[in-house]
């Protein structure tokens, strides 16, 4: 289980801090995968971060005792002087993964080719996310965190992606951010509406899309 207890976050920005999460009680229980809606700028990349320990709350705890991967989406996390190979073999040995196991999957899985041994700085956006993506599959984490993940590449490649997932989908969890409902219905069963900074919970997508219409309407 992943839980929110009191979880504020805020940023510094000219006018002062903005605060973006308020005050949040939150539960993501194994066995359920959750989608997370909202305007642009309501903070759903925000409370993906918190979700997966890459941001520490202003207040309150979050506790996991589950592995949770990063963001997938979010490739800040690279070393961009150091190669694909080179931040692949990082990752294993936080992870305890095999080197040579781990680098033939993500290499196939990737496609990258050569570019899988140059440094990340010369990758495109969709380069690096194919190898964000790649990684986090090398990893046996039980719940997946996806911030419009699923959308990176071609229309081969987005296909290889939800066939992963897929396949892990008996034995790992999806919190998830997408602009498409329909992807949203694929892998999720409940959601998480941001409104103005508050976190409103549903157990149905239906109900949950009704609530977000109403708020794109109001805007």
């Amino acid at each position: 289980m992943i839980e929110l207890r009191d979880v504020e976050k805020s940023y510094p920005t000219r006018q002062g801090r903005r605060t973006v999460i308020r005050p949040t009680n939150l539960s993501f229980y194994r066995g359920t995968s959750t989608a997370v809606l909202g305007l642009n700028g309501a903070g759903k990349s925000t409370l993906l971060r918190l979700i997966a320990g890459v941001e520490k709350p202003d207040r309150g705890t979050v506790t996991r005792d589950v592995r949770v991967s990063s963001p997938l989406g979010l490739t800040g996390a690279f070393a961009g002087a150091l190669t694909g190979a080179e931040n692949l073999r990082f990752v294993c040995r936080i992870y305890n993964k095999d080197l040579a196991e781990t680098t033939e999957f993500v290499r196939e899985f990737t496609e990258l080719g050569q570019y899988f041994y140059e440094p990340i700085s010369t990758y495109s956006s969709g380069m690096k996310a194919r190898l964000a993506f790649g990684l986090s599959m090398a990893v046996d984490f039980q719940a997946y965190v996806i911030d419009e993940g699923l959308s990176v590449g071609d229309a081969s490649f987005r296909r290889k992606c939800r066939d992963a997932f897929e396949n892990r989908r008996s034995r790992s969890d999806i919190i998830m951010t997408s602009h498409s409902m329909s992807t949203i219905r694929d892998f999720c069963s409940r959601a998480v509406v941001l409104d103005a900074g508050r976190a409103v919970p549903f157990e149905d997508l239906d109900a949950a899309e009704e609530y977000y219409m109403e708020m794109v309407a109001r805007r």
